[in-house]
């Protein structure tokens, strides 16, 4: 349960009460403020002696009688008396008026009481009986009486009229202190019409002006009163950390300039919090003194949110443009390379080597090509099987790929045969790196096929430089197949090099 609100006004009306109350207080503990008390012992003290004097005349005529209808005259006068008895030395009771009995208690040390007293009484200068006299009790024991005890009853009435003289009082003076009333109706109107959150500090950073978008900012900007200091505002300050030299305001009346874009969370009771942009700019007199500050509060929750959702769409597209790369690297390698070995296919060979070989003539430089075939490759389709075939194709493949260079082109021309393209290689070069392809192609290949044991792959070669006379690729190519040709016919598993 929330609990209730209580105005400035009352507050200070209570203090100021409860300041008169303590120091009526202290004046009765000095002894200032008479003492009901000693007044009604001093009373009591008079009253007792009197009927003691009367109960030693009255004794004389030995007549109790007498004695109890003055008892009873003195305890009809005084109501604060409620029983009267005289006692002989023998414990008997002479005379008693009202119950005696049961309001009697006798003192433990024989000493009279404020309620309970007795007196003495001599006859001959011997002790003949006391005068017992039991008195109302002058403290109340009950809450009823308490609220009509005269001391209380003072504080009370003292209290209740004090605040509320006070409670008018400061009502009216505070209406003439209230911060609100030194800046005029049309300047809080027009700073309410702003979008941004306005507050105005003054140089103790009290409060002195807020607009409506200041207090629609948080459901505690609105129960702030004028007047109380900004830093006291938990809600607002702990979205600038928990050092106080850090708040923006105070940057700004301490080095006497502005402070902009600083970018803050406020945190909400209910919900996610607002992105703030806050500026905090001092108000200075003429002669260049701080006299307080003007702090703006710019809600960019709504822009934030669209750049947050901009920024993960741009996310999603760099994405969905990265998976697109992919797939269209994907669709260019199932375009531009032969399925079952990796290499270029035909179509790719022939676009790649057309500009290799335009660029080498204008630019007079070597080119080569290298035919290739797996020499006897029908044997193996017919003893192991096509799957064996592949992989002895699959093999030979890698062979050549660790044996070439990365701009260097290798095509799938055919079934088992397949074409290299060495730029700026001069023919005694290729003739070079053809013979150590035909090697490693014999010592390796056939150990590199895991599925089948022992198997023996060769492999002929047709080598071919670029000439003058050349007028595209075809021929380069076709003089290189001549070669391979001839390295069939003279017993295959040899590089030829063709010639005129």
């Amino acid at each position: 349960m929330k609990a209730p609100r209580v105005s400035p006004v009352s507050r200070i009306s209570l203090g100021l009460t409860s300041l008169m109350l303590m120091l009526l207080l202290i004046l009765d503990f000095a002894g200032l403020v008479p003492d009901y008390l000693r007044i009604a012992r001093e009373v009591r003290q008079r009253s007792s002696q009197a009927i003691a004097i009367q109960t030693a005349a009255l004794l004389a005529s030995n007549d109790p009688m007498i004695l109890a209808r003055a008892y009873a005259d003195f305890r009809a006068g005084d109501p604060d008396v409620l029983s009267l008895a005289f006692r002989l030395n023998d414990g008997r009771i002479y005379v008693a008026v009202g119950e005696h009995a049961r309001h009697w208690v006798a003192p433990h040390d024989e000493q009279s009481v404020l309620d309970q007293v007795h007196m003495p009484i001599f006859a001959n200068r011997q002790p003949w009986g006391q005068v017992e006299i039991v008195f109302q009790p002058i403290l109340p024991n009950t809450v009823l009486g308490w609220l009509r005890y005269p001391t209380v009853v003072l504080m009370l009435v003292l209290g209740l009229s004090a605040y509320f003289g006070f409670y008018l009082y400061m009502r009216r003076a505070l209406q003439y202190l209230d911060p609100t009333t030194a800046v005029p109706e049309r300047v809080r109107h027009a700073f309410d019409t702003l979008t941004d959150g306005i507050a105005i500090v003054d140089r103790e950073r009290r409060l002195m002006l807020t607009n409506k978008t200041f207090n629609a900012l948080h459901p505690a900007a609105a129960l702030s009163p004028i007047g109380r200091p900004i830093n006291e505002h938990a809600w607002l300050c702990e979205c600038f950390g928990t050092d106080p030299e850090a708040l923006p305001w105070e940057r700004a009346m301490r080095e006497n300039r502005a402070q902009a874009g600083i970018i803050c969370d406020l945190q909400q009771p209910a919900g996610d919090p607002l992105k703030l942009i806050v500026q905090a700019s001092p108000i200075v007199d003429p002669k260049g003194a701080v006299r307080g500050c003007l702090i703006s509060f710019d809600n960019v929750t709504e822009v934030h949110r669209i750049n947050e959702e901009l920024r993960q769409t741009l996310v999603e597209l760099e994405g969905s443009r990265e998976q697109i790369r992919q797939q269209n690297m994907e669709l260019h390698q199932l375009a531009s390379r032969d399925p079952l070995t990796g290499c270029l296919n035909r179509r790719a060979f022939f676009e790649m080597l057309e500009g290799l070989f335009i660029n080498s003539r204008k630019q007079a430089k070597n080119l080569c090509c290298i035919m290739c075939d797996i020499d006897h490759f029908k044997r193996f389709n017919d003893r192991y099987g096509h799957a064996v075939g592949d992989e002895v194709i699959r093999a030979l493949v890698r062979t050549l790929q660790a044996g070439l260079r990365q701009h260097d082109l290798l095509c799938r021309y055919g079934g088992e045969e397949f074409c290299i393209i060495l730029p700026e290689t001069t023919v005694a070069q290729a003739a070079e790196i053809a013979a150590r392809l035909r090697s490693e192609v014999e010592l390796h290949a056939g150990s590199s096929v895991r599925t089948t044991e022992g198997l023996q792959i060769t492999s002929s070669f047709g080598l071919a430089g670029l000439a003058a006379d050349m007028r595209d690729p075809a021929e380069l190519i076709d003089r290189a197949d001549s070669a391979l040709y001839q390295s069939k016919e003279g017993g295959r598993n040899r590089v030829t090099v063709w010639q005129a």
